[in-house]
């Protein structure tokens, strides 16, 4: 499927707030909201649009504590790892990657205490780095065309 300007219209506006009505996005991308709904329909029949979510502050559910942690299984290690990673509630995204290391965690804890339970569980697959997110700079931010990435460098 082709994601021509409208398309990439309405993927901003559901980017933005995937809670607004197809009126309201009909009036911003400039179509009737019956265009919105079937091309949104159309969209997600591609697999271009695959879900809606609700953001949760971690901070204010209770876990005071973000982090990134790397690690880099040992020898036979990292299948059993990417087997049980699904059963870690404290992990919101894991990546595999290449690299030094093998894997790339995003995890919510809700203590220094809790990093150091976290770690211990981890180390029985390989060694891990930890690092402490201090502030985001840039969090979900919104897929983007090509020509808008051109125009915010001129």
């Amino acid at each position: 499927m082709q994601i021509d300007k409208t398309n990439w219209n309405i993927l901003q506006c559901l980017q933005k707030n995937a809670r607004l009505s197809n009126a309201e996005i009909g009036r911003q991308v400039g179509i009737s909201s019956p265009a919105v709904a079937e091309r949104i329909r159309k969209m997600e029949d591609a697999n271009i649009l695959i879900g809606y979510k609700a953001e949760v502050s971690h901070y204010h559910s209770g876990h005071q504590l973000k982090a990134i942690i790397t690690l880099r299984a040992f020898m036979g290690r990292l299948k059993p790892f990417l087997e049980k990673v699904s059963d870690f509630s404290e992990v919101l995204n894991c990546y595999r990657i290449t690299g030094n290391e093998n894997i790339f965690m995003e995890v919510v804890l809700f203590d220094q205490f809790h990093l150091e339970e976290f770690i211990d569980k981890l180390i029985t697959y390989g060694e891990t780095k930890t690092h402490i997110v201090l502030s985001t700079v840039i969090e979900n931010a919104p897929i983007r065309t090509r020509r808008e990435d051109r125009k915010a460098k001129s």
